[in-house]
């Protein structure tokens, strides 16, 4: 999926009580570590010299959206989870935490390089802003709280807030939980920033009694939305007269979207991948619907059936094409179609399967980079209230079949074969990225506890519970280094994605709240 994390838990700390909701300008606290956390080994493998992409092109930078890198949860219009922003190297990284009672999946950053990120808890919703260095909140601003539905399935309910955009003019553009669009501004002075409402759009007689998964701007202005229950609509920014479509079949929508500067929108279903074009009114209009293998049921690792990610476009040779998963059994596929207006064709350009007979699946975005497609496994997920593997019921370890796969596609001709495959990283829920500065694919790991390397050199026997930054060479595939970044609940990232900063820090959203890995300066 595209994902985010829809829900943090409420972090249990150990010593002194602590507020875990801080006020505008009060200092970062630290997210606890779980009891026993010193016996799990902090790094794994060695620190690497950048070996950078060349001659990779990216996808352009939309008008109506900030830089890419920093502008959305997968990086620019197209989606691509991959950019020309450097992450850590693996020099002994150091890592900075704040606590919430909430996740701060969706980061972006503003022209200051400040972190403007959408904190979702069980109920509350706010909007921060956050010193990149230190975490500190310099302003916030309550967002409308999560509906009662939510709920029914907290760690899969992405809508209200999660997916949301900075725009050219670094104003945070956010769906809500009651049906509307708010288009919020960087106010106050430099010492005392603060956040303020400039615009609201109501689609709720849209939207009914659906929340809003994501808004996304078109290469003219006009705002695209779209609902879990299968509404796609736009809204024009100027008179904020909103139109919209209700997509056949009773299809839902689990993900994002993707834009080009062709006009395409690009939505996946349930049940079907669709290009939309805005008509001459403005309404949205599907201009093709492909249909893929949905599968009959919602695997371990899913939000709902069907594809699990949010669509991907890659440009190569002056055409477009966009990339997703299907939901076949026994095997899950990477599929390719050609993105243009008249249609995707008869065939996908690529079709290939990936991961184990019947364990396999994945919930969150392919990335892409040049050529290549890169999927993970996430099969086997059901979430951080997920039981102790058997034989260790004092262990809280969430194990995921492991599996991340490199394909290499040939736009000119037609088809695909795998180039990689790392059988042994377990990668739950990542939106995991790729920078091209440093030629490293960066996910988030958790490891089987049969596979966990301790200090003591023996496995332990508590419930150890770590999480890692993992790099992995993204032409070989292999492990580079991995580096905890804690042990516990507090450190699950549950669908958030891993996002660098404009100085190469890397920021992961937790249960807990938001943490930042960066390599300590070499002398």
């Amino acid at each position: 999926m595209a994902a985010l994390a829809a829900l943090a838990l409420t972090v249990p700390t150990t010593g002194t009580a602590v507020s875990a909701e801080p006020e505008g300008g009060a200092p970062a606290v630290p997210i606890p570590q779980d009891p026993g956390s010193t016996s799990v080994k902090p790094y794994l493998g060695a620190p690497r010299r950048a070996h950078p992409f060349r001659d990779v092109r990216f996808a352009p930078r939309h008008p109506f959206m900030a830089v890419n890198g920093r502008s959305n949860l997968h990086d620019d219009a197209y989606q691509s989870d991959a950019g020309r922003t450097p992450g850590p190297l693996g020099h002994s990284p150091e890592i900075t935490s704040t606590l919430f009672a909430q996740e701060c999946a969706s980061v972006t950053f503003d022209s200051e390089g400040r972190l403007l990120t959408v904190c979702v808890g069980l109920a509350t919703v706010d909007l921060r802003l956050l010193d990149p260095r230190t975490l500190d909140v310099l302003a916030e601003h309550p967002l409308p709280p999560r509906p009662a539905s939510s709920a029914s399935s907290p760690f899969t309910a992405f809508g209200g807030g999660g997916y949301f955009y900075l725009d050219q003019r670094d104003r945070v553009v956010v769906p809500t939980s009651d049906g509307h669009i708010q288009v919020i501004a960087e106010t106050g002075t430099a010492d005392a920033p603060t956040l303020t409402l400039r615009r609201d759009y109501d689609v709720s007689a849209d939207v009914g009694s659906s929340v809003i998964l994501s808004a996304l701007p078109d290469w003219d202005g006009r705002i695209w939305f779209v609902t879990g229950s299968g509404v796609v609509g736009t809204v024009d920014r100027h008179t904020g007269r909103s139109r919209s479509r209700q997509l056949p079949h009773g299809e839902g929508i689990g993900n994002s979207m993707a834009v080009d500067e062709t006009g395409g929108v690009f939505v996946v279903s349930d049940r079907a991948l669709y290009r939309f074009d805005a008509i001459g009114s403005g309404a949205p209009a599907a201009t093709w619907r492909r249909t893929y293998d949905a599968g009959t049921r919602q695997k371990p690792g899913q939000s709902q059936t069907g594809s699990g990610t949010t669509p991907t476009i890659v440009r190569r040779q002056g055409h477009r094409f966009v990339a997703i998963t299907d939901n076949a059994d026994p095997r899950m596929h990477v599929l390719v179609f050609r993105a243009g207006r008249r249609g995707p064709g008869a065939r996908p350009v690529c079709r290939i399967p990936v991961f184990p007979r019947g364990r396999g699946a994945t919930d969150n975005s392919l990335v892409a980079v040049g050529r290549a497609l890169i999927v993970e496994n996430n099969y086997g997920y059901t979430g951080p209230e997920q039981s102790p593997p058997s034989g260790n019921p004092q262990r809280n370890t969430p194990t995921t079949v492991p599996g991340v796969t490199r394909i290499d596609v040939d736009y000119a001709h037609g088809g695909c074969r795998r180039v990689w495959t790392n059988r042994l990283v377990r990668v739950p829920t990542s939106v995991s990225k790729v920078s091209a500065a440093t030629g490293l694919l960066y996910v988030y790991e958790h490891p089987a506890a049969d596979e966990v390397r301790y200090t003591s050199g023996e496995p332990a026997t508590g419930p150890e519970d770590p999480w890692y930054l993992t790099a992995i060479d993204a032409r070989t595939g292999r492990r580079a280094w991995s580096a905890l970044t804690g042990v516990g609940l507090g450190y699950n990232n549950n669908y958030a994605p891993i996002t660098f900063g404009p100085d190469g820090t890397a920021y992961v959203g937790v249960l807990g709240g938001l943490l930042a890995m960066r390599d300590t300066p070499r002398t």
